[in-house]
């Protein structure tokens, strides 16, 4: 694909579309990054926020060296024919739904642990160095579901 390419209609409005997916599919990781680091102790939430968008970004990048590899996935590798279902099963397909269940848990969790603060006050605290290193972890976790969803939607766009 040549530069000129990109400039007819075809090309720029796949362009602004992607642009803003990964606009939006960002500032999805953004929130998640900020909520997550809202827990620890003022001090530590720039450190962890830092900490956070750096692995977003080294992820995004580290999936965009091995895109022909992601890109390889899209071939099913199991076929499930039920008579009334009939569906191919890709690596691609596996890490939606793996992703899926994994940010519907961290949904669930924010919720209880928002609705059932008040018993969580008399139970003894985590030191600081190791919520810290929960919270990069989660926010590690997170960032490795929203990079592969992104770049998913890139090649998936293109």
């Amino acid at each position: 694909m040549n530069f000129q390419e990109i400039l007819t209609p075809d090309g720029i409005v796949s362009l602004t579309t992607l642009t803003l997916l990964e606009i939006v599919l960002g500032i999805d990781n953004i929130i998640f990054i900020s909520i997550a680091a809202n827990k620890l102790a003022r001090k530590e939430q720039a450190k962890a926020r830092n900490i956070g968008l750096l692995l977003a970004m080294f992820f995004r990048i580290a999936l965009l060296f091995g895109i022909s590899y992601i890109i390889a996935m899209q071939q099913p590798f199991a076929y499930i024919n039920l008579g009334w279902l009939r569906a191919g099963i890709s690596g691609q397909s596996l890490i939606w739904f793996v992703g899926g269940l994994f940010l519907l848990y961290k949904v669930t969790s924010e919720i209880h642990e928002k609705l059932e603060k008040h018993e969580h006050e008399g139970k003894p605290k985590i030191s600081a160095s190791n919520k810290l290193n929960a919270v990069i972890i989660q926010i590690a976790l997170i960032n490795i579901v929203f990079s592969i969803d992104s770049i998913l939607t890139a090649i998936g766009l293109t």
